[in-house]
C-alpha cells in the first residue's frame, strides 16, 4: 500500500491553526487592554512556549514513568522498530518503555529526529507481532505527519488561558490604572474562559481527525489494516481488566495514547480519539479495498 499524502489532514490542520491564531490574536488584544506592560505579556508566553516546545516530550515521558531502553533489554522491539523506521522512511527514533498494566502506546518529540515511540509492558504483553506492528506503524505515522509538534503548538495558548483561569491576579495589575483592578481581573478571566473553551473543541477535533489519518499512515506502513484493527479492539477490550489505580494515573495523557481511557461520564464528553469502533470500521474498509485493488 502506497504511502500518499493526507490533504484532508493537512487542510483540516491549517483550518483548526488558522481559528486558533485568529482566537489568541484576539486573546491578547483583551490582555493588552487591562495589562500594564504588553511586553510582560510576550516574555510571559515566549518562556512558556520555550518550555514547553523543548521540553514536552521529557515531561510525557516523565509523566508515564516512560524510560529509554537500548537494544540489550529490548532486541525485538528495537528491531521492530528500526524495520518499520525504514518502511515509513523517518529516522529511527528513541525507544521507551512504561512498566504498567495499562495496554497503550504513545509517540512524542517536536520532530522526527526528535522523536520517541514509547510502548507499556502491558502493551508487549498482550499483543501479538503483526497486532504490535500496527500499533508502532501508527506511531510513527504520527511521527511522519508531524502530530506532535502540531498538537503542541495548538495547545500552547489553550494551557495559558487555562493559568490565567486559575491565577487571574497574575494580569490584573495593569487594571488599577484604566478600569479599576477587580475589572481586568475579570475581564482577563472571562477572555480566558472563553478561549479555553473554544480552544478546548478546536484541538479535540484536530486531535479525533488525525487518528484517523494515523491508522491509515500506519496501515500503509505494514500493508496489514486488519492486524492494526485487532490491535485496537484487543487494547480497548483489555482496558476494563486494568486496575482503577492506573487508570487514574495516566488518564491525563489520553492525547497521545494509540487508544484513550474513556472509563466515566467526564472521558467520554470530549473524545481526543474516534470511538474504537468507527476506527475498526474505517480499516476493515480499508483492508477490502487492498484486497480488491
Amino acid at each position: 500500500m502506497e504511502w500518499k499524502t493526507d490533504w484532508g489532514l493537512r487542510g483540516r490542520m491549517f483550518f483548526v491553526m488558522f481559528l486558533l491564531a485568529a482566537l489568541y490574536l484576539a486573546f491578547l488584544a483583551v490582555l493588552s487592554l487591562y495589562v500594564q506592560s504588553f511586553l510582560l505579556i510576550v516574555v510571559f508566553m515566549s518562556i512558556f512556549l520555550f518550555v514547553q516546545f523543548f521540553f514536552s516530550d521529557k515531561l510525557a515521558l516523565r509523566s508515564m514513568g516512560a524510560r529509554e531502553v537500548d537494544e540489550s533489554e529490548y532486541p525485538e522491539l528495537h528491531r521492530m522498530v528500526g524495520r518499520l523506521s525504514q518502511q515509513a522512511d523517518v529516522p529511527k527514533p528513541t525507544v521507551a518503555v512504561a512498566d504498567t498494566h495499562t495496554p497503550n502506546a504513545f509517540a512524542t518529540g517536536r520532530s522526527k529526529n526528535t522523536a520517541t515511540v514509547a510502548v507499556t509492558t502491558g502493551l508487549l504483553q498482550t499483543l501479538d507481532q503483526d497486532e504490535l506492528e500496527g500499533v508502532i506503524a501508527h506511531e510513527l505515522a504520527h511521527v511522519k505527519n508531524r502530530d506532535v509538534m502540531v498538537m503542541t503548538i495548538a495547545s500552547f495558548l489553550a494551557t495559558i488561558a487555562m493559568f490565567i483561569l486559575r491565577w487571574g491576579f497574575l494580569f490584573g495589575g495593569g487594571g488599577r490604572n484604566r478600569q479599576g483592578g477587580g475589572a481586568g481581573i475579570i475581564v482577563a478571566i472571562v477572555a480566558s474562559l472563553v478561549v479555553w473553551i473554544v480552544s478546548f473543541l478546536l484541538i479535540r477535533a484536530l486531535s479525533r481527525y488525525r487518528e484517523y489519518a494515523a491508522d491509515r499512515g500506519g496501515a500503509a506502513i505494514t500493508g496489514k489494516p486488519a492486524a492494526l484493527a485487532s490491535a485496537l479492539m484487543t487494547i480497548d477490550n483489555r482496558m476494563d481488566r486494568v486496575p482503577e489505580e492506573d487508570l487514574r494515573e495516566q488518564s491525563e495523557m489520553n492525547a497521545f495514547f494509540i487508544v484513550p481511557i474513556s472509563k466515566g461520564v467526564i472521558a467520554n464528553l470530549f473524545r481526543t480519539h474516534p470511538t474504537t469502533e468507527r476506527r475498526v470500521e474505517r480499516l476493515q474498509q480499508l483492508a477490502g479495498d487492498m484486497e480488491s485493488a
